[in-house]
This record gives structure tokens, C-alpha cells and sequence, in this order.
């Protein structure tokens, strides 16, 4: 379990989070709930902390966070701006794309000088995954069982950052379109053009490869 530690002031906090996850019926709540939760009694944190830590890793590894140890430093900041921030958070948004907003601003402060770092794809999980992208653009099922597993991270690798970054949100966080553009906050028109732009590189890419 990944807890949190803010600032030496609040020592009681990691004692607070440990108490809290004794509580299993917070995993019954919504975000909302446990928001609400949270600005009356921290220890109602650990519950956000449970909820998130996993997709939230996931997706700053996605994004090319190669080190784990960094990738876990990073979601430990994301957690911790979460917890100073969360009485500015906006409850017309939903919660998941308020923190992935964080999330995402922390992931591009950090590879702000390196902005050609390239995405990185599980083997058994994400591959599975950049299959849908294949078949949304329109593939054949013959010619997904074609592509190796390079030519598939290579397709996804080619694009620019911000395409790259509307198709991990898309297909493999599975947001919806209001969701990415809360995220990235950009309109959702811009979000459907740069998805249907980035689809077009990845089926051009993946087509030169058959050739």
C-alpha cells in the first residue's frame, strides 16, 4: 500500500492514513463522497489514496516514466497537491479528471526537456489495448495479427507528445471525451480532432509496415 507523507509538520499524517484504511465501507463511496469526507476528517484520504494509486501509476509509466522509483515519487507529488488543493477542487468536474489533471501537469513538468520520451506498453496488458486503436481505425483482424509488438509501440511512439497524450487518455484509460478535455483542458473539438488525426498517423505507420 503507497502512502503519503506531507511536510514534517504533519508527522501524524501516515499514522492517520494507516488508521483510516481500516475502514472498508469508504470503498463504497463515491469520489464525491470521499471528497466531501476528506475536508472534514483527512483521515478519509487514505480511501482517495486506495482508489487512485493504481491507475494513476499506471498512466505516468504510460506516459514514459521508465525509472519506478521516479514514477512512484511523482504519484507520491500528485497525492500530495491532491491533499493540499482539495478545497479548490471544482465539484462540476468529476473527481478522476481533476486528479488526472494533476497528474498530467506533474508528468509534463517533469519531462518538460524531453519531450520526445516515448510511451511505454505492457506487454500483456496495453497491447491488448492498442488493439482497439487498430481496430477504431478500421483494420482488419488479419493485419492486427501482423503487427509485432515493436511495430506497435513504434506506431504509438511516432506521434507527438499531445497526440500521444489523447490516445493513452482514449483507449487506454478509456476516458471519455468530455473526461480528456477537462484533463488537458482544451475544448472537446480539439480533443476529437487531435484523436482523429492521431489515429490516421498510427494507420498510415502500421500500413507502411505491412508493405
Amino acid at each position: 500500500m503507497f502512502f503519503i507523507i506531507i511536510e514534517t509538520r504533519n508527522a501524524g499524517f501516515l499514522r492517520d492514513m494507516t488508521k483510516a484504511l481500516k475502514h472498508p465501507e469508504q470503498k463504497q463511496c463515491t469520489d464525491q463522497e470521499l471528497v466531501t469526507r476528506t475536508l472534514a476528517n483527512k483521515q478519509a484520504f487514505a480511501a482517495i489514496v486506495c482508489r487512485y494509486e493504481a491507475p494513476l501509476l499506471r498512466y505516468i509509466i504510460r506516459m514514459g516514466c521508465k525509472d519506478y522509483g521516479t514514477a512512484k515519487d511523482l504519484l507520491q507529488e500528485v497525492f500530495i497537491k491532491t491533499y493540499i488543493h482539495l478545497n479548490n477542487y471544482d465539484h462540476s468536474l468529476q473527481f478522476s479528471s481533476w486528479i488526472y489533471r494533476i497528474a498530467h501537469n506533474e508528468i509534463v513538468s517533469l519531462f518538460r526537456k524531453d519531450r520526445s520520451r516515448p510511451c511505454l506498453l505492457e506487454q500483456e496488458k496495453d497491447f491488448f489495448l492498442i488493439e482497439k486503436v487498430v481496430d477504431d481505425i478500421g483494420s482488419t483482424a488479419q493485419n492486427i495479427q501482423k503487427y509485432t509488438s515493436a511495430e506497435i509501440q513504434a506506431a504509438v511512439n511516432q506521434l507527438d507528445l499531445r497526440s500521444r497524450e489523447v490516445i493513452i487518455l482514449k483507449f487506454f484509460e478509456e476516458k471519455r471525451y468530455e473526461e480528456i478535455s477537462d484533463i488537458l483542458h482544451i475544448p472537446m473539438g480539439t480533443v476529437a480532432t487531435l484523436i482523429n488525426r492521431a489515429k490516421k498517423k498510427i494507420k498510415r505507420f502500421l500500413e507502411d509496415c505491412l508493405k
